[in-house]
């Protein structure tokens, strides 16, 4: 079992539709090989950070979830619509 923190910054006046396309991406993601859970965290401090924290059974199935069409589909339109800056994805494995 991995988690795995993705961090996200968002342009102002664009938190409500991250929102809204993350309520998306967990429908598609529920179906991913080896996904068992995810979850979306605001910053209370700066309304544009965002945290999803997400549980795999490995971290093979992880990453092949983010090389999929449909992770890029999302995270290209996420880029040029709504992103401030580049994500960043950290894994946390139970021996770290």
């Amino acid at each position: 079992m991995i988690t795995v923190g993705m961090n996200y910054n968002v342009k102002p006046g664009k938190q409500q539709e991250f929102e809204q396309k993350f309520d998306a991406v967990l429908v598609a993601i529920r179906s991913a090989t080896g996904h068992v859970t995810s979850k979306l965290f605001k910053d209370v401090a700066d309304d544009t950070a965002y945290l999803i924290v997400s549980e795999w059974s490995e971290q093979d199935r992880f990453v092949e979830f983010i090389r999929s069409a449909a992770f890029k589909e999302v995270t290209s339109w996420g880029k040029a619509e709504i992103l401030s800056d580049r994500p960043k994805h950290t894994i946390y494995r139970p021996n770290d």
